[in-house]
């Protein structure tokens, strides 16, 4: 199938998809849904449902089969090295100065986390270098920040180098070692088993929010099936897209020791100053709602699968003259916040 944004969308059977090539998947077949954390709603209404391009046209992949976009071969010529292909480029969280990563979060530690959930705006923020991206997305993470780091990743991201255009594109992330060996995009190593035969990883969404106009956001969930273990990943209004198998993880077998929310993108600095790259709208916090992006109704799963509130938030903007971010609380959005930025300006040169 061609999608309106050219990409092409094969149906593959679903035990031929490539999380089956893993050593520890061979000949198994994809599980059943697993039951959803409790105090569960769906909070998003059809007014701001997100959904992607491919779909437009009415299609979906038959029953057994799950939509792959196809890499082509001007994916693989744009790759800075086809080893890395599929691969975030290496960087230690935190202390991200020198790496070229910047972030506007908010976080949670000091528990035992079970998943996460969120509604995350949809923009189109400006990428000005083919190998710098802009995203926003949750973070499930645990180990520590050093080689052993384990994190599973969802949300959207713009990534001209990865998918050769400047759409938002709903993407999945993990690793297990720090981003050095394991792990990949969507599905572009063995790992994410998908299950759901209307969702394409790594396909468009649409529609999209428009300054100080109409404004989508998709749901998002990662919760831990509480009898086999896995985590599984909910889309939109209820979809349930795959999951992500224990044992791919060292410290994610058992539980998240940190659960993040919000915008990451890269400053490569290619012409010597400041990327303009934007993260969100490409607009501050202070702008507020259809102005500045936002993540609403933020939420964690503890250990008995309850969907809770967040407890002891932290906020972190790497470079908060470029991107910054700002939380608050209501009986509508529960928490939520706005964050985000331009990039270069004159108090980020």
């Amino acid at each position: 199938m061609q999608s309106p944004d050219g990409d092409l969308i094969d149906c593959v059977p679903s035990h031929q998809q490539p999380a089956f090539d893993h050593p520890l998947l061979k000949g198994k077949k994809p599980l059943d849904p697993p039951e959803r954390p409790k105090g569960y709603a769906n909070n998003n209404n059809n007014e701001t449902r997100g959904f992607q391009l491919w779909m437009e046209s009415g299609e979906s992949c038959p029953e057994g089969s799950v939509p792959i976009r196809r890499t082509t071969e001007a994916d693989i010529l744009r790759a800075s090295s086809i080893r890395r292909f599929g691969r975030k480029p290496r960087h230690v969280r935190r202390d991200s100065t020198g790496t070229g990563h910047e972030h506007a979060v908010v976080f949670v530690n000091g528990d035992q986390y079970y998943g996460a959930k969120a509604s995350i705006n949809v923009w189109t923020p400006r990428v000005t270098d083919q190998y710098e991206f802009s995203l926003s997305q949750i973070w499930v993470i645990a180990g520590s920040f050093g080689h052993d780091l384990n994190t599973i990743e969802a949300g959207w991201q713009v990534s001209p180098e990865l998918y050769g255009d400047n759409y938002p594109r709903f993407f999945t992330y993990w690793t297990t070692d720090a981003y050095q060996a394991t792990g990949c995009y969507n599905l572009l190593c063995s790992g994410f088993v998908q299950t759901n035969n209307r969702i394409a990883i790594g396909a468009a969404i649409s529609p999209r929010s428009a300054y100080n106009a109409r404004q989508f956001d998709i749901g998002l969930m990662v919760w831990k099936d509480p009898n086999h273990g896995h985590w599984w990943l909910e889309f939109g209004s209820g979809l349930l897209v795959g999951y992500w198998p224990d044992y791919l993880f060292s410290h994610l077998r058992s539980h998240a020791s940190m659960v993040q929310f919000g915008g990451e993108i890269v400053n490569s600095r290619s012409r010597g100053y400041h990327t303009g790259t934007q993260m969100g709208s490409g607009h501050f916090a202070e702008e507020g709602f259809r102005k500045a992006a936002y993540f609403r109704n933020l939420q964690v799963v503890d250990w008995d699968n309850n969907l809770l509130p967040l407890t002891n938030i932290h906020q972190l903007a790497d470079h908060s003259n470029c991107y910054d971010i700002r939380q608050g609380r209501n009986n509508v959005w529960g928490t939520y916040f706005y964050y985000g930025g331009p990039g270069r300006n004159v108090r980020c040169p």
